[in-house]
């Protein structure tokens, strides 16, 4: 029976490792054992364009690809030029068909793809929960999304100072 698999293999190399996978199979013929090679990615609309769209790996690194398990597929596919690995080891564990029917409908354009939004706004005040400054309370003075950093004023020995924290060492 066909399962999903995931494979780990060079970023930036998904097409030609995708082409060079369906030419080995179909050299070897074990087409029967082998069913899509998928590379995840989705249309991402673009900011300063609605009707532009630009293509964007889901998982950067990865194929997904539906096969029979057996020592000979493995070894195949393991036997590709720039693959690094299955995820699971020796024994990979195939994904579930409803992570399978997710990904898929996000690559149709069924999901939105939303960049993430922080729940930090300026003038907020925060309670540092991690590092050196734990315990203490900080009103967020400057907000950095791509590398989701706080720029917090803490008051210490009496006087506020600029402390940059990450968002994982805060709280609301």
């Amino acid at each position: 029976m066909k399962r999903w698999y995931v494979v780990q293999i060079y970023a930036g190399y998904e097409e030609a490792i995708k082409t060079d996978l369906s030419r080995r199979i179909k050299e070897t013929g074990l087409q029967e054992q082998f069913g899509e090679v998928l590379i995840p990615s989705a249309k991402v609309k673009n900011m300063f364009s609605a009707e532009a769209k630009d293509e964007q790996q889901l998982f950067p690194g990865y194929l997904l690809i539906e096969m029979e398990l057996t020592q000979e597929t493995m070894r195949l596919v393991q036997a590709t030029p720039r693959v690094i690995r299955f995820l699971g080891g020796k024994e990979p564990m195939p994904i579930s068909q409803k992570e399978i029917s997710r990904i898929v409908s996000q690559m149709k354009g069924e999901v939105a793809l939303v960049p993430k939004k922080s729940d930090f706004v300026s003038g907020s005040e925060v309670d540092i929960s991690e590092g050196p400054f734990a315990g203490f309370v900080g009103v967020i003075e400057k907000v950095d999304e791509a590398n989701e950093r706080l720029t917090l004023m803490v008051s210490i020995f009496g006087r506020m100072t600029p402390i940059e924290l990450g968002f994982d060492q805060v709280k609301r």
